[in-house]
């Protein structure tokens, strides 16, 4: 994802790429890394580094440690931060909404910059009061470090937030008897919606919300085959954070959703 916002950024008319932050891959030259020209901009382990650089926007894909450190050191400096991060609780995203007040910078945080993925979840809260149940399928490659993943759980919070808004008994227990193998019936997420986590190889980033009632079901699905799906939402927080006081959570508020 670093890799793929570089190229976005570097190929944006409007955008400059003036600093790379990678404890994993120090001193590269971005201008190696395929599609991206940036111009000699070489990366660096120490995120201090970005005030040198002028940075005024950082876009942050780590992980969730990585965040807790990184997402201060841009509020105190006056750097906006886009943050597709998972991982992050309640609590820190109540830390984010201190930090991130909308006087030196400004935070745009989502789960996921699919447009589509944006889309799915959308529908899934304008479904969710009316149907009796739900679970929830999301695949992702071999490599993903988190399950179930952080879209998947944020879709689950919004289904079970629009069934208490529109006054629904809670989703019924599990009537499952005999698990034959533990963990088959999957996670039980946010006011009882069960995910399932799949990682496979080939995959990247997939979900499916299926919907259950009396003689029916309905499926929704979103599918990024490449990382470069996630581009036009990133530059689109990019571009959005310094006009938007304070912290964003999600893309929907930029998307007018």
């Amino acid at each position: 994802m670093g890799s793929e916002v570089c190229r976005a950024v570097a190929d944006a008319d409007d955008l400059e790429l003036v600093a790379a932050i990678d404890t994993d891959a120090v001193r590269v030259d971005l201008r190696d890394v395929p599609g991206a020209d940036a111009r000699g901009v070489v990366t660096s382990g120490r995120i201090e580094d970005l005030a040198g650089a002028g940075a005024q926007v950082v876009v942050d894909f780590t992980v969730a440690a990585a965040a807790r450190t990184n997402l201060p050191w841009c509020a105190a400096h006056g750097v906006h931060a886009v943050v597709g991060t998972t991982g992050l609780g309640a609590e820190d995203m109540a830390a984010l909404a201190g930090a991130f007040d909308g006087e030196a910078a400004n935070a745009v945080v989502a789960a996921n910059f699919a447009i589509g993925a944006v889309l799915l979840m959308r529908f899934s809260e304008l479904a969710a009061p009316f149907m009796d149940g739900v679970e929830v399928i999301e695949l992702h490659h071999d490599q993903k470090r988190d399950a179930p993943s952080g879209t998947s759980l944020a879709t689950a919070e919004r289904i079970a937030a629009a069934r208490a808004r529109a006054g629904c008994e809670p989703l019924g227990p599990d009537p499952t008897a005999d698990l034959v193998l533990p963990g088959a019936r999957g996670g039980v997420g946010p006011g009882g919606v069960h995910v399932h986590a799949v990682r496979l190889p080939g995959l990247v980033a997939h979900q499916e919300v299926v919907f259950g009632a009396l003689g029916q079901s309905l499926s929704l699905r979103h599918d990024a085959y490449d990382r470069r799906s996630f581009m036009p939402g990133v530059l689109l927080a990019v571009r959005a954070v310094p006009t938007r006081p304070g912290l964003t959570v999600g893309l929907e508020p930029l998307l007018g959703l």
